[in-house]
């Protein structure tokens, strides 16, 4: 039986033996790199392995990278299925040792959403904040944006051993036919090099993000989310729009958006007040969509 076209890896795509080669020598920290053809969800197997190692104590240090050109079970926010296609979607989790105390862990999303915003912006241009990258924002929590359509999203977790979890898929090419099938706009890596007159290997992107995810993750550790406050305002897509909180299909609320509050909270502007919500469940949709917005 021949393969469907998304188990064949795209043949532009590098391998991966490619993959780990580049980034064993980009991310010397990192305990353990690795990249399969295949397999259900980074994330999980990355819990998976520091549950085993909570056990065994026989596990490498962390850092860990974990890739994969196809991902059979993968899942986004919620646990929503979420599916791929092999060779048109960078697909990879890492692992970090981390103490972040409980009250904290609702900014914790928002604040690597930041944190890779702005690391795709700086490897795109000279500058994170050249004019060209305006485009590419954070849709609160943990969305990646191109021109209003949805680049990428991460998928935070935590696992035993004081282990977080981070995982991103972000669209390569193929953007167009993924918004026809799926009735809304989607962006892919392509278009922004396209208009950065740039091109990035991905694996250089896998290392350029794994690293600021690190150096975030310790400054979260360090300072809390205030210390993303600032950065959160430049790359916010939701800033004076006209927002709707939804939880499976029920409109909880509806406002402006006004940015984060000191907990990483979207703060909405209702008619009775500003609202504070938290990382999980919730989708936020403009109360008036237009093109462009997913």
């Amino acid at each position: 039986m021949r393969p469907s076209a998304h188990d064949r890896p795209n043949p532009a795509f590098p391998s991966p033996e490619d993959f780990i080669g580049i980034l064993s020598e980009a991310l010397p920290g990192f305990g353990a790199i690795d990249w399969v053809s295949s397999t259900g969800s980074t994330n999980t197997d990355l819990s998976v392995r520091a549950q085993r190692g909570r056990a065994q104590q026989t596990t490498p240090p962390r850092p860990w990278l974990l890739g994969a050109h196809l991902q059979t079970a993968g899942k986004g926010r919620a646990g929503r299925p979420w599916t791929n296609e092999a060779g048109s979607t960078l697909m990879f989790s890492c692992a970090f040792a981390t103490e972040i105390p409980l009250a904290q862990l609702p900014g914790i999303a928002p604040a690597l959403g930041v944190a890779t915003c702005l690391a795709l912006r700086a490897l795109m241009g000279t500058q994170p904040d050249d004019p060209t990258l305006a485009p590419l924002k954070l849709k609160w929590p943990n969305d990646l944006q191109w021109h209003g359509a949805k680049l990428a999203g991460l998928l935070i977790e935590t696992a035993p051993s004081s282990t977080v979890i981070l995982g991103m898929g972000l669209n390569l090419h193929g953007a167009a036919a993924l918004s026809a099938q799926l009735g809304r706009e989607i962006a892919d890596l392509g278009q922004i090099e396209h208009a950065c007159s740039r091109s990035i290997h991905p694996a250089n992107l896998v290392a350029h993000v794994a690293q600021a995810w690190q150096r975030a993750l310790h400054d979260y550790a360090a300072n809390g989310y205030t210390a993303f406050t600032h950065s959160f305002d430049i790359v916010d897509a939701l800033a004076g729009q006209s927002v709707q909180v939804m939880d499976q299909g029920i409109i909880l609320h509806q406002g402006i958006a006004q940015g984060t509050d000191a907990l990483g909270r979207l703060r909405v502007m209702t008619e009775t007040g500003v609202v504070p919500v938290l990382v999980g469940d919730v989708s936020i949709r403009p109360a008036h969509p237009h093109k462009g917005t997913p």
